[in-house]
């Protein structure tokens, strides 16, 4: 990720600032081409700020130990990238909480992170299904389309909680059209589920299948589910390559 102008000190930027409004007063003239200056220096100056921020966050990769705990960087970066997208729409609404599942990890690993960034804190690491036809142990094969029992990349915003066959269950927004928009039409909720068991991996090492939801363990699923609903960030991760170059969210944030 590249930071625009982030050698440019935040005193240098607004002394431009200054300068251009100047000539609002000493040329008639100016006064169009001062505001568009005015404009461009606080955008850079915004740039500068969110850059720095960025970088912080990025910081909470290494100071969180997640690279030991198998957490992929370029999910992470991926994840930061997406989250300040959507920040920046006005789509998230709990900005403190960024939830990252990470499927280039198979079933059998801890692979859902949910990070608290304003406290700089891992709040919860835990096992999650993937869809039946997205593969056994692996997930390599994803799909935004009803019925097919596979789950979908992307970036999702998260809903309000209600009560289904699962009980607590979490409606989950998929934000990125053709790859996961279909989400709350397919039911893509997360719900718990006996299959997601630890005690399931101890079986046969990695978890059972969900529809394309991504389950998580009846331990922990409710906690995970009212720290992250109504307007977090979730994305869900695989290094696969048709997502990465359709992603609009990704391209736009980057």
């Amino acid at each position: 990720m590249k930071l625009k102008n982030k050698h440019w000190s935040l005193q240098a930027l607004t002394m431009m600032g200054l300068i251009c409004m100047s000539f609002a007063f000493t040329s008639p003239n100016a006064t169009s081409t001062s505001e568009i200056n005015i404009r461009a220096v606080e955008k850079t100056v915004s740039s500068v700020k969110s850059g720095s921020l960025m970088e912080e966050k990025i910081g909470l990769y290494e100071s969180l130990g997640l690279s030991t705990l198998g957490l992929s960087r370029q999910a992470f970066e991926y994840a930061l990238t997406g989250y300040s997208q959507l920040l920046s729409e006005g789509k998230i609404v709990k900005n403190n909480i960024l939830s990252i599942l990470d499927f280039s990890l198979p079933s059998g690993k801890k692979r859902l992170f949910v990070i608290d960034l304003e406290a700089g804190q891992l709040v919860f690491n835990t096992y999650a299904a993937h869809g039946r036809n997205s593969g056994a142990d692996m997930a390599t094969q994803f799909s935004n389309q009803a019925n097919s029992f596979k789950s979908s990349l992307g970036f999702y915003v998260t809903g309000a909680t209600y009560t289904g066959k699962h009980g607590e269950s979490l409606r989950l927004n998929g934000e990125e059209e053709g790859i996961n928009d279909n989400a709350l039409a397919r039911g893509i909720v997360m719900h718990s589920a006996a299959y997601a068991d630890e005690s399931i991996v101890n079986q046969q090492g990695y978890i059972g299948r969900s529809q394309g939801c991504p389950a998580l363990p009846q331990n922990i699923a409710r906690n995970v589910i009212n720290t992250i609903k109504d307007g977090s960030c979730l994305f869900l991760y695989s290094p696969d390559k048709y997502y990465t170059a359709h992603s609009k969210i990704l391209k736009e944030g980057i």
